[in-house]
Order: C-alpha cells, then sequence, then structure tokens
C-alpha cells in the first residue's frame, strides 16, 4: 500500500507538450465506509452542461492524435453520455461509481476511480511503449493485454491501470464494496474550465460524504511545472 505522502500522481512531461491545455484534478479519499450514515441519499439527474459537445469533440481530437479512433474506443464520458441520452438514465453498478458518472454526465469529463490500496507505486500518466500489461475480462475470463505503442496510459509499477487515457479501467485496482481507501482523476480539456473541475471535485467529496461522513480527503491539482 501507498503511503499517504508517497501518493503523488504524476503526468509525464511528454504529455504536457502534446497537449499543453490539459488538466486533471487528482482526488484522495481515505477511510470510505458505505453506509455510514445511515442510508443513501439518491443521485440527482445529471443535466449535460453547455460545453458538452465541445467537450466530446475537444476529447475525440486528442484521441485521434494518439492514434486511437473514438468511434471505436470512446473516451469514457463520451460513452456514458450516448447510453444517457437513449436511456434517460445509467444503470446502477456501485454507490461509488453511481456517484461519478453521474458527475461525468453533469460536468461531460472523464471521471476514474480506482482502489488506492491496490495501486503499486503512485499513479502515472504516460505514453506506452507496448510492453506493459493490462488485465481485463473477454467474454467472461480473465486475460492480459498490452497496450499499442504509443498509446496514452496510466499506469503504475506493475502494469496500466487504464488504457487510451480514459477508455477502459483494469480490474486489477477497480473499486470494490471492500476498498476503503480511493483516488479519482477527472480529466480536463478546454472547453471546460478549471473552476468547474475544481468544482466536480468538491461536489464528488460532498456525495461520497452523503453515505460516508467521516472520510478524509484531499485534491490536487495536475499541471505543468
Amino acid at each position: 500500500m501507498t503511503t499517504p505522502e508517497a501518493f503523488q500522481p504524476r503526468v509525464d512531461h511528454s504529455i504536457w507538450q502534446r497537449f499543453p491545455d490539459y488538466r486533471a484534478l487528482s482526488v484522495v479519499v481515505r477511510g470510505f465506509v458505505p453506509g455510514a450514515a445511515g442510508g443513501e441519499e439518491p443521485i440527482p439527474s445529471p443535466v449535460l452542461p453547455p460545453w458538452t459537445e465541445a467537450s466530446i469533440e475537444a476529447w475525440h481530437t486528442a484521441f485521434r492524435q494518439f492514434g486511437s479512433n473514438p468511434k471505436r474506443t470512446a473516451p469514457s464520458f463520451d460513452a456514458l453520455i450516448r447510453r444517457f441520452r437513449k436511456d434517460g438514465a445509467l444503470p446502477a453498478i456501485s454507490p461509488i461509481v453511481d456517484r461519478y458518472n453521474a458527475l461525468s454526465i453533469q460536468f461531460a469529463a472523464p471521471f476514474g476511480g480506482e482502489d488506492l490500496d491496490r495501486y503499486a507505486g503512485v499513479p502515472r500518466l504516460v505514453v506506452a511503449d507496448g510492453s506493459e500489461t493490462f488485465d481485463t475480462m473477454q467474454n467472461g475470463v480473465p486475460v492480459s493485454e498490452h497496450p499499442d505503442p504509443g498509446e496514452i496510459i496510466w499506469r503504475d509499477d506493475v502494469g496500466a491501470t487504464c488504457r487510451r487515457w480514459n477508455w477502459r479501467q483494469c480490474k486489477r485496482t477497480a473499486i470494490t464494496t471492500a476498498s476503503i481507501n480511493l483516488w479519482f482523476v477527472i480529466d480536463r480539456l478546454p472547453p471546460m474550465s478549471i473552476d468547474d473541475l475544481k468544482r466536480a471535485g468538491d461536489l464528488l467529496i460532498a456525495s461520497l460524504q452523503s453515505i460516508s461522513p467521516n472520510l478524509v480527503s484531499s485534491t490536487s491539482l495536475l499541471a505543468p511545472e
């Protein structure tokens, strides 16, 4: 397990060079106890923000820049929004995932959630060389894949934890009902503002506090030095 002092997610310099307007908010939550508030508040139905279409196009452009076809492997929030528009709601997965999925739609931005205790080292956003392992499922069977060389991935000391920036998370670090220490990342490209990025983090923490009031949280903005 990574200590609180050592858990400082990093973005490789090559990412800042290629995507200078990219920013991310790192949100660390410790001591999450589901149901500690005595009942779960309903999640309000999200309303898409005015920058939705421009945000989708910005992320599609970014995906194309590192060789990924966004029509085949879409940014996470794009897939959520399409499902939300089609069905008018999202399927229930878990109290944590349901909350950050709703906020992902509300802010038209990619949200990711991980079990901090399952990380080996700290998260790094890097350009893959293709040797990294990525554990996932195919037809209900665990399999190990490799990202494409040049693909942007989140990774730790063991391997890739999220492929194609925010397309698909691995199984190893996935949040489960036993997770108590959590890490979230909210990705941002213009036209989403930095203020809205920070507001998204505040709302995420408040939503989790509604079911676990005594959790301890911290946020940090990932930006070029």
